[in-house]
């Protein structure tokens, strides 16, 4: 089941590396981080914003 992501939180998440803004992907789950090249998770509608756990992205 694909869930949203509260419009308000994407406006002020940014990527922990960059601190750019970050770009909601509804069919992965995940928020992009096209300059970082990561993929963050989003699990049950919260955020995993660590590096350590991001997924590398071409």
């Amino acid at each position: 089941m694909t869930k949203e992501i509260d419009p308000k939180l994407l406006e002020i998440l940014v990527c922990p590396i960059t601190k750019e803004t970050l770009i909601w992907d509804k069919d992965n789950q995940e928020l992009i981080s096209k300059k970082a090249g990561l993929a963050y998770k989003v699990r049950d509608g919260i955020p995993i914003m660590l590096v350590d756990e991001a997924r590398k992205i071409d």
